[in-house]
């Protein structure tokens, strides 16, 4: 794909909210972060191409890839054989069986992974990242306006990202402590330890995360790569007794099986689906490896170790019909099980590392796109950007887990609960990916729907058919990603009209300088900084300045930080100096919805653009209101109260923005939302 063209530059819809995170500050917060990226400046540059891979060569890459990208879906075969051929409607041919779940399998992993994902939309990059909060931000600037459908559709894709980032850890875990059950000398006896030691292996990766992960992530890699190897060997051992389970991989057989089973075999799709979980994040993780790594390490190890696993399991029950109560561990032969079942809690500890560090990315995205109010976000690495820790997230993360848990008692159970969430985050990426086709690649509509129904309705039937497990447990996912899809809606609603009444109210910051030439109020020196969202309009702490202490600084900055389309900008393009008059400059400072604001950071590369001033002389003005509902607002009292509470648990600008505490003075006033 050539490179994609440039933002249009069209005007902000009227009533939407501004993109600015330095807007006026209300309870303790000094911006609002709107909804969409600004598509109007110029300041929105290209991203830095390179994401801090260093001098790693693709290789590394590649084997860092493996470790990350593929944890998730590389675990599928602990639970998923086991849960396709569970449902399996009784007087079913056992042949059959295996065959129809067998070619199921692979071609969901052909179909969904590798066409889907690794050929056509690891494509749709924008500018080097993937994901779905990457590809709504695409699909906006390809669009060339604000579209309320497209940030919705982003909106919901990140709520259901964070329902599988609940379950994920919890299943994976389970899954491999539950081969103690088959473990030689063990017995059913250890069932009662399965969920203490699953909750401790849990508690302790959530605690080791504030610490960062950068060591530990080193070995993921060469441990997921023997985890493959290792599968593989398995699979490849019974394939050899057993070479007629070859023939499974015919789709054929596929159809029989659904055919035969009737609406159980519609079920049993949901069940198949476990196979492609974590497909998502090969293209979520793109921008920390690179398309080529990740395409290859897929292509040439993961893809061929997990159909040789799948079709070794589906010839030991072809051997033995008894192993389909848990094929994957009757693979395990009994001088080698302690060591595979030592290797298979490390891959779904690495699995669940791996959905943790991706809802980390998540949030910062989202904190950055306007989505969530500002969130303590701490960086654990000084050299590795991703490597950064959200401490309520993972409380957050924790707590859910631990419930899932203490709930459901057994992966079987889990299971019912988890495919809902990737299947519709899928389903609304496939939506995205239209409008990117068409407007960036510039196909045909005929050619993108010849490409995206047939991977839609896929998509569609697999959707509904863990929509038959709601009551089961597919409920848990969808009420979780409706709760953060009403918390969403609510603070970019909440912030939009904040952002109305100030417009409505304010003074232009042109007008007002023209006010103070003609009566200069009284001078003191220094410089003094104003943080908003509008640009174009006077901040209401400098107007609360002029109107109580009735002082004005020799040097006045109007500072705006906004969000572009683009996961990073590049340092040459951040920042933008406009001069008013002798009074007022105004500084513009362009963040990716990938970086995190460092203003101090930020200012000191002013001198280089010819503004030169001491940043510990300076002070920092935040306009703070404080919010009341009102019943006569744009929403509901309730969601009025919901917004005032975000608010007010929002992170501290000072700590969010990296300013010096001692330079900050804070200006109010009280509004009604």
């Amino acid at each position: 794909m050539t490179g994609l063209p440039p933002s249009p530059k069209t005007e902000r819809p009227a009533g939407h909210p501004q993109t600015d995170a330095g807007s006026p500050a209300v309870e303790g917060t000094s911006d609002f972060p709107s909804a969409q990226p600004d598509a109007k400046t110029a300041i929105e540059a290209e991203a830095i191409e390179s994401h801090g891979h260093g001098h790693t060569g693709f290789w590394g890459l590649a084997v860092g890839a493996i470790g990350v990208v593929f944890g998730d879906i590389g675990t599928s075969p602990l639970y998923a054989m086991k849960e396709a051929l569970h449902h399996t409607r009784a007087g079913t041919n056992p042949q059959l069986a295996t065959f129809g779940v067998i070619s199921l399998v692979f071609w969901a992993l052909l179909l969904l992974v590798t066409v889907k994902y690794v050929i056509f939309l690891m494509r749709a990059d924008n500018k080097g990242e993937g994901g779905t909060l990457a590809l709504m931000a695409l699909a906006q600037k390809a669009l060339g306006r604000y579209s309320p459908t497209v940030f919705f559709l982003g909106m919901c894709g990140a709520a259901l990202f964070y329902g599988d980032s609940l379950i994920t850890p919890a299943l994976s875990v389970m899954s491999a402590i539950e081969g103690l059950k088959d473990a030689p000398g063990v017995g059913h006896s250890v069932d009662r330890y399965i969920v203490p030691i699953s909750i401790v292996i849990l508690v302790a990766l959530f605690m080791v995360q504030s610490k960062g992960t950068a060591k530990m992530a080193r070995f993921f890699g060469p441990i997921m790569l023997v985890w493959f190897i290792v599968i593989a060997a398995m699979g490849a051992y019974y394939i050899v007794q057993k070479p007629m389970i070859l023939q499974s991989l015919n789709p054929v057989y596929g159809l029989q099986f659904l055919i035969a089973n009737g609406f159980t075999g519609f079920v049993i799709l949901g069940s198949v689906f476990l196979v492609v979980t974590g497909a998502e994040a090969l293209y979520a993780d793109m921008g920390h490896f690179g398309k080529r790594p990740i395409n290859m390490a897929w292509l040439w190890l993961v893809f061929p170790c997990l159909t040789m696993n799948y079709l070794g399991q589906g010839a030991l029950t072809l051997i033995d019909p008894t192993a389909h109560e848990n094929p994957f561990w009757r693979m395990v032969p009994d001088v080698f099980y302690w060591p595979v079942m030592l290797l298979a809690t490390m891959a779904t500890i690495i699995a669940s590392q791996a959905v943790i560090t991706g809802a980390f990315s998540m949030t910062q995205q989202a904190v950055q796109l306007g989505l969530m109010p500002r969130i303590e976000i701490k960086r654990t690495s000084e050299t590795q950007a991703g490597q950064i820790f959200v401490p309520q997230i993972n409380t957050m993360l924790m707590v859910g887990v631990l419930f899932l848990i203490v709930m459901f008692q057994s992966s079987d159970k889990l299971t019912s609960a988890y495919g809902i969430a990737v299947t519709g985050t899928m389903f609304i990426s496939t939506i995205l990916a239209y409008i990117v086709i068409r407007k960036v690649w510039l196909w045909s509509k005929l050619r993108t729907l010849s490409l995206l129904i047939p991977l839609g309705v896929i998509e569609a039937i697999f959707m509904a058919s863990n929509l038959t497990k709601f009551f089961s447990g597919a409920w848990m996912p969808l009420a979780f990603a409706l709760i953060l899809i009403l918390v969403m809606f609510t603070w970019t609603k909440g912030s939009q009209t904040l952002a109305e009444k100030a417009k409505r109210d304010s003074v232009s910051i042109l007008d007002l300088a023209e006010m103070l030439n003609r009566r200069p109020p009284h001078r003191i020196a220094g410089t003094a900084i104003f943080l908003t969202s509008d640009a174009d309009s006077a901040p209401v702490a400098l107007m609360h300045n002029l109107k109580h202490n009735k002082v004005l600084h020799e040097k006045n900055i109007i500072l705006t930080v906004k969000t572009t389309n683009t996961p990073r900008v590049n340092e040459a393009n951040r920042i933008t100096i406009d001069t008013l008059n002798e009074d007022f400059k105004r500084i513009t400072i362009a963040y990716g919805f990938m970086e995190s604001p460092n203003l101090p950071r930020a200012l000191g590369m002013c001198r280089k653009l010819g503004l030169k001033f001491d940043i510990m002389s300076t002070s920092f003005f935040l306009g703070k209101r404080n919010v009341v509902p009102s019943a006569n607002s744009g929403m509901p009292l309730w969601q009025d109260k919901l917004f005032i509470f975000l608010i007010k648990n929002a992170a501290n600008p000072t700590e969010f923005f990296h300013i010096p505490p001692g330079r900050v003075v804070e200006l109010g006033t009280q509004v009604t939302v």
